[in-house]
Formats: structure tokens, sequence, C-alpha cells
């Protein structure tokens, strides 16, 4: 190897285990943490909805801050054969996220290789997978 430290790949291996696993328990703590402080300030939001409601404030100035109300709202389909003919038939493709399914684009590349979208960009880089010994 022309002047190249030669590595110890076992050595790499196992400390890339090592910090994959310290990483996986940082997440699982932080994540176990999070959850009590998120529901600490559902309980929190909940009380102060509820003295919106009971007095019918939208928003209440405090010493400490100002809270107000406001409606979010979701949207989803259950019957996307139908959403789709709806969004075609009234021509509002805006309606849907614009973005590119992954595995979806990935197989229709391979059963078409002499189609290519116009405007698709695609970016490909080696990755590594470590598995741990069993």
């Amino acid at each position: 190897m022309d002047g190249e430290a030669t590595i110890d790949l076992d050595r790499v291996v196992s400390a890339y285990i090592k910090l994959r696993d310290k990483k996986r328990d940082l997440t699982t703590d932080f994540e176990a943490a999070q959850a009590v402080i998120d529901s600490k300030l559902h309980r929190l939001e909940r009380a102060l909805l509820e003295h919106c409601d009971s007095s019918g404030a939208e928003s209440v100035r405090t010493e400490s801050g100002t809270f107000y109300r406001s409606v979010r709202s979701k949207y989803w389909t259950s019957d996307w054969e139908s959403m789709n003919r709806f969004i075609i038939k009234h021509e509002v493709p805006e309606l849907l996220e614009k973005r590119v399914h992954q595995g979806n684009m990935k197989q229709f590349l391979e059963d078409h290789p002499d189609l290519l979208p116009p405007g698709l960009n695609r970016d490909s880089e080696y990755t590594v997978t470590v598995r741990r010994k069993k």
C-alpha cells in the first residue's frame, strides 16, 4: 500500500459499533425525557385552551407572556383513487406535495431504463453498513 498507513479494520468496526450503540442509547434516553416534557406541555396547553373556552377569550396577556388559540386543520384522504380523479378533473395538482417517492421512482427507472422523466435529478453515493457479529 505504497506509503499508506494500514488500519486495524476490526478496531474501526468495533469503535463504529460502540459509537452507534451509544448514539442509540442517547437517543432513547432523550426521547424518554422528551416524552415526559411533551406530556406536561400538553396538560398545560389543555389548561390554557380550557381557559379560552370558558372565558371566550382568543388571546390572554400575562406577566410572563401571551397565549392565544388558533385553529389548525389537517387534511388527508382515505380514498386515493377518488382523490386522484378529483385532482385531475379539477386541474388542481397543487393540492399534492411536490416530492418524488424514492422507492417508486427507483423501481420505475429499473423497469423503464429508456424513460427518464424531464427535470429528474439524481444523487448517488456509496454508504457503509456495519453489522454486529452474531
